[in-house]
């Protein structure tokens, strides 16, 4: 029997029962960490300033000064995604970011807010990227620019999406063959993969949004 039957109903799509879990477990560690804020911080104020403190440092040497305005997003995105990969270390349990229904839409969010942020900035001008160098370059190079801009959502979401599943996949199946020590590899190997992709889509996330705030050439 699934061990975590109990959270799966008619209502709610697993992933969605198991991103409201994931929510509700990022506000209690938040509520844990902030509620007593000491000069020696305890283990979970620790781990949280360690995340929160990395996240702002990359922030700034990939987005400048400028980009500390969409640390509230990134921080959200790392800590979700983040606890989400590591859900699916659990043995039955499904983390929401092996659903594409769940990459795709944090990927989303990363495109309309690119393209908001561009709009914002350099008002109209903003289109001049999607023209070309020169003006009679225009016919091609809009639609190579269309095509370039759609395919980041789809690269975000599939590639978290497919490494996600994919080791969760693996590590069921080995679980099922060799229940005890064999598959421990393959739980540090996904442990890592988690974090990395993490990383990435997070990294990819600031380029793309740093790419938008600077002028177009």
């Amino acid at each position: 029997m699934h061990p975590f039957l109990f959270l799966e109903n008619k209502f709610f799509p697993p992933h969605v029962t198991y991103t409201w879990l994931i929510m509700i477990i990022l506000v209690v560690l938040g509520y844990l960490a902030t509620r007593r804020i000491d000069i020696i911080p305890g283990r979970v104020q620790n781990f949280m300033e360690v995340i929160i403190s990395g996240v702002d440092s990359l922030l700034v040497s990939i987005m400048g000064e400028k980009g500390k305005m969409f640390f509230p997003l990134m921080a959200t995105l790392v800590l979700f995604i983040l606890a989400s990969n590591l859900a699916g270390l659990i043995p039955g349990f499904d983390g929401p970011t092996c659903s594409l229904n769940t990459t795709v839409s944090m990927a989303l969010v990363v495109f309309v807010m690119t393209h908001i942020i561009g709009v914002k900035i350099h008002g109209i001008k903003y289109l001049k990227q999607f023209v070309g160098p020169v003006w009679w370059l225009a016919p091609l190079m809009i639609p190579i620019e269309i095509i370039s801009h759609l395919s980041r959502p789809l690269s975000l979401s599939v590639r978290l999406f497919g490494n996600m599943e994919g080791g969760h996949i693996v590590l069921a199946v080995l679980f099922m063959l060799v229940p005890l020590l064999v598959p421990l590899p393959i739980i540090v190997l996904k442990l890592g993969i988690a974090v990395i992709q993490t990383l990435v889509f997070v990294l990819l996330s600031m380029m793309y949004i740093a790419g938008a705030m600077e002028e177009a050439h």
